[in-house]
């Protein structure tokens, strides 16, 4: 019974991913500058671990929409896993944000800079921006709401 639901806290976390980077399609997948909504979803890991793997396998799911191919499908997935993975680890709540901004600026702005032929630099700012709106600017809030303890219970399945 626990696997499964955690089976399913895994696929919500995944679905809600896909859902708002696919639905919101033109902030998502911008050449240089990309607003993901979705990455609000980031901060969860800090609440619970099953989340890293949803948003992995989301994020999987979602950039099969975006028109960037085989980089944005595995590179952009990795470093979700990876930013996914260091947020579970963050020490303090207003940290857990941080990775996904870092990470992805990093490895998104890299693969964007070949890509379209951008110097890193630029491509790394425009991806570091998006992010800290979508992980500061919503996510921070949305992870003081999960930590109330109903939500928290609900999220960990306790």
């Amino acid at each position: 019974m626990k696997l499964l639901q955690d089976l399913a806290r895994v696929a919500l976390v995944a679905a809600l991913y896909a859902a708002l980077t696919v639905a919101l399609g033109p902030l998502s997948y911008g050449p240089l500058f990309q607003l993901r909504v979705a990455e609000a979803l980031t901060v969860l890991p800090y609440v619970t671990p099953l989340a890293v793997w949803g948003l992995f396998l989301g994020c999987i799911a979602a950039n099969f929409f975006g028109g960037l191919g085989a980089y944005d499908i595995v590179f952009g997935s990795l470093a979700t896993l990876i930013a996914a993975a260091l947020t579970s680890r963050a020490p303090r709540a207003w940290l857990a944000p941080l990775p996904p901004v870092v990470v992805n600026a990093v490895i998104v702005g890299w693969y964007l800079s070949v890509l379209v032929g951008v110097p890193f630099w630029v491509t790394a700012g425009y991806v570091a921006l998006g992010e800290a709106i979508a992980c500061y600017g919503l996510g921070y809030p949305l992870l003081l709401l999960v930590r109330t303890p109903a939500l928290s219970r609900l999220l960990r399945g306790r």
